[in-house]
């Protein structure tokens, strides 16, 4: 495991975050890193929201994930399809983020932007750049990297992706991974 984060990496919440409904079993992609911040998205929550109900002229419905507790009224996405969506902000092999919104639309509606290449969040999850690295060494977080981009966009990772992760790991996450998300259900 790495001691310094990068964009690319994954966040992978320890389980010890119990008390904490944001954190606790998230998984976070870190999209942007500076001598100062730290930007990334929760890639395991789902949202009440669909792309539909906010968006007027959507043919499709689309689920929206909750990105994070900062600036959760903007609407923030990721994706495989730079050719498609100008402006778009390389994270790392093949990931992007953002790029030209007007594009989206008509591309949904044409099923071109779709579940398996880009996912769309509520919010975003910011650190600064110390604050980070002293919750790492306080072992609030695993630092890991994704397997298959195509991991990223699938639409069941609730809880099932953080129990994947933490089985990926071995060692003491193993018995973590199966333990309820309600230590009381036990």
């Amino acid at each position: 495991m790495a001691n310094q984060f990068e964009k690319g990496q994954l966040l992978i919440a320890e389980p010890s975050i119990l008390n904490d409904e944001c954190f606790a079993r998230s998984v976070i992609l870190i999209t942007h890193v500076d001598q100062q911040d730290v930007v990334g998205f929760i890639l395991n929550k789902k949202s009440d929201y669909d792309l539909k109900t906010l968006i007027p002229g959507l043919n499709i419905g689309f689920q929206i994930y909750k990105g994070g507790p900062v600036d959760e009224e903007n609407l923030y996405f990721i994706h495989t399809i730079p050719d498609l969506i100008p402006d778009s902000l390389e994270i790392k092999d093949g990931i992007y983020w953002g790029g030209n919104f007007e594009n989206i639309v008509p591309l949904i509606n044409d099923g071109i932007v779709n579940h398996h290449n880009t996912k769309f969040f509520l919010g975003y999850t910011g650190w600064f750049n110390a604050q980070l690295k002293d919750e790492i060494q306080q072992k609030t977080w695993i630092i890991d990297e994704f397997a298959q981009k195509s991991n990223l966009f699938q639409t069941s990772l609730e809880g099932e992706y953080w129990q994947n992760k933490l089985k990926s790991l071995g060692g003491e996450y193993l018995i973590w991974s199966n333990a309820p998300g309600n230590p009381s259900n036990n």
